[in-house]
């Protein structure tokens, strides 16, 4: 089976994209620091919910090991910026309404669901080093437990 996406080793795409609370956020700039990419489907579904507000409760145990925490889909600015005030969300959230993003990272993808095929984002999680380069990817995330296997290579790394 081959990996789909950018693989460890391999440079993380670059982006500038919007952030809840204003302003944009450019991965390139973040250079210096190790960051989390957390891709999920769609604000205010049940797994996304709990996915956001674990990595939010959890933040600042991330930033402790110097790690920057931002999650993408491609719901819009006013949909995040409900979402996060809805959930008290710490956690900020990059919006992709254009989709090249998550094209660039290969995490839009066509889902299978009770037999109706749609194209939709797979959660994913990319650790980015330091240097930019992909340091660990996690595909096909399962919500529980989630945030600690992150947080735990995060701080084995």
């Amino acid at each position: 089976m081959s990996q789909i996406g950018p693989q460890p080793g391999q440079p993380a795409p670059d982006f500038t994209l919007p952030v809840t609370g204003g302003g944009e956020i450019t991965l390139s700039a973040l250079r210096g620091g190790p960051v989390v990419l957390f891709f999920y489907p769609r604000d205010d579904t049940p797994g996304c919910t709990k996915e956001s507000i674990g990595f939010s409760e959890r933040l600042s145990e991330f930033a402790e090991s110097g790690v920057q925490v931002f999650g993408i889909s491609r719901d819009s600015m006013d949909k995040h910026d409900r979402f996060a005030s809805k959930h008290a969300l710490t956690v900020p959230l990059l919006s992709d309404t254009d989709g090249a993003v998550t094209e660039a990272y290969e995490v839009w993808v066509e889902k299978n669901m009770y037999g109706k095929k749609s194209m939709g984002i797979e959660r994913a999680t990319y650790l980015i080093d330091a240097t930019g380069k992909i340091a660990q990817v996690w595909r096909k995330v399962k919500v529980p437990g989630h945030v600690d296997a992150v947080l735990d290579a995060v701080r084995g790394a």
